[in-house]
């Protein structure tokens, strides 16, 4: 694990791997771009091993971040906006290096990502948007969510992660891969609950996306868990009809941690968008 000091943060993060799928064989013996992780809520970092792993392996780069307030990153209470999050990672990219990401979220992370694209497009190479959607906050959303972040304040973690668990990922998962239940729920409990609340609230006031998707010019992977209660596959549908030239990849027998239940399908995912953006850099 690495930290960086950036707009008065500390940011834990995990930096692997050590260039693209072609390694610095793309265009103009440059590297490809590696990809940005964005974890969801409330999870953390290792939301993303498999996919770092597998990156890794293929000698591919991949940034995974502790978002504010999540993890080993610090926390301020509060109210978060996407846009906090976007413009922290950004300038864990500008510490890196980095001059464009294949950008990859999943849920509060796919919204980020979105939020990143809408302020930094010239940094996105490619983007995977996994169990999300781009709409906005409806009023009974905004209200639910502010009194979740009242209830997580109050009450701590544990409770809300134990009765989330069998909708993250699908009940026959909990049974009968134990080690992600596991791990899903330690990253839940895990949580500062000011974080997580100050990111629920920061949610509640997220704007709505769907105008811009037409505006997205990049490769574009959309992933569903096909059980997923919380984003289901009409949600990905719609993004996949909106962005100009988006793929979708409906995960069989997962819910809404479809890296983590299924991270063979997912990563075989992963690697096709990779060579789009490789191709798309030709």
């Amino acid at each position: 694990m690495n930290t960086v000091f950036v707009h008065g943060i500390s940011i834990a993060y995990e930096d692997t791997g050590l260039g693209g799928l072609g390694g610095r064989g793309g265009p103009g013996g440059q590297e490809d771009p590696p990809v940005l992780f964005v974890h969801g809520h409330p999870f953390d970092r290792t939301l993303w091993h498999p996919q770092t792993a597998h990156l890794a392996g293929a000698g591919a780069r991949g940034v995974a971040p502790d978002l504010r307030g999540y993890g080993r990153t610090t926390v301020v209470p509060g109210v978060t906006l996407l846009d906090t999050f976007a413009r922290d990672l950004a300038a864990l990219l500008d510490h890196l290096a980095v001059d464009r990401a294949v950008v990859a979220g999943l849920s509060m992370g796919g919204q980020i990502a979105l939020e990143f694209h809408r302020l930094f497009p010239e940094r996105v190479a490619g983007l995977l948007l996994a169990d999300t959607f781009a709409q906005g906050e409806t009023r009974g959303g905004k209200r639910a969510r502010k009194e979740r972040a009242d209830r997580l304040l109050a009450e701590g973690m544990a409770g809300y992660a134990h009765e989330v668990l069998d909708s993250m990922i699908t009940p026959a998962n909990v049974r009968r891969r134990p080690e992600v239940a596991a791990h899903v729920l330690e990253m839940m409990t895990s949580t500062p609950p000011e974080g997580a609340a100050a990111a629920l609230r920061g949610r509640a006031e997220r704007p709505d996306y769907s105008r811009m998707l037409a505006d997205i010019a990049v490769p574009t992977l959309v992933v569903v868990g096909r059980e997923d209660v919380f984003t289901p596959v009409a949600d990905a549908e719609f993004l996949r009809d909106r962005i100009p030239g988006a793929r979708l990849a409906v995960i069989e027998e997962a819910g809404h941690l479809p890296n983590l239940e299924r991270p063979a399908a997912f990563n075989r995912e992963l690697t096709a968008l990779l060579a789009a953006v490789t191709a798309a850099r030709i």
